[in-house]
């Protein structure tokens, strides 16, 4: 994974893009509704803890299950305390890398992609776990 700098978040331009009231379907489509509820700040929607919030870029195809694929950019907070289940930056003996965290029945590290195994720390392994995922960026039109 590469690692973003995002800067001072709190110093950042704040950008009010309109938020339309009414949902998308994803399924049948409805007509349209011209009606702008308020507007939105993606760092106000992504970020909670500006201070303890990192990016990094995916690289990679082991958490594709999960919704997250190569070139995906990951909001990560350090504040959050991880739990079983939660979607973690951690380093295993160093090396970087995105997984499910698993706690019970032992600990351990999850792909999302059946073609990987899973990470199981060792007695001689040190594992350190960064931040938790709170969401992911990604271009749908790809170049």
């Amino acid at each position: 994974m590469t690692a973003l700098f995002p800067g001072d978040a709190q110093q950042s331009a704040r950008l009010a893009i309109p938020l339309f009231a009414s949902k998308i379907k994803a399924g049948f489509p409805s007509p349209a509704q011209d009606y702008v509820e308020r507007t939105l700040d993606l760092n106000e929607l992504c970020i909670r803890h500006p201070n303890a919030t990192f990016f990094v870029r995916v690289e990679g195809d082991s958490m594709i299950e999960a919704g997250i694929y190569d070139n995906d950019v990951l909001v990560v907070d350090r504040s959050i305390e991880a739990e079983h289940g939660d979607i973690v930056v951690a380093a295993v003996n160093g090396e970087f890398t995105v997984k499910e965290l698993c706690t019970r029945p032992s600990l351990m590290l999850l792909p999302r992609n059946a073609a990987y195994q899973p990470i199981r720390p060792g007695n001689d392994e040190e594992l350190n776990v960064f931040g938790v995922v709170t969401n992911v960026i990604r271009q749908m039109k790809r170049k």
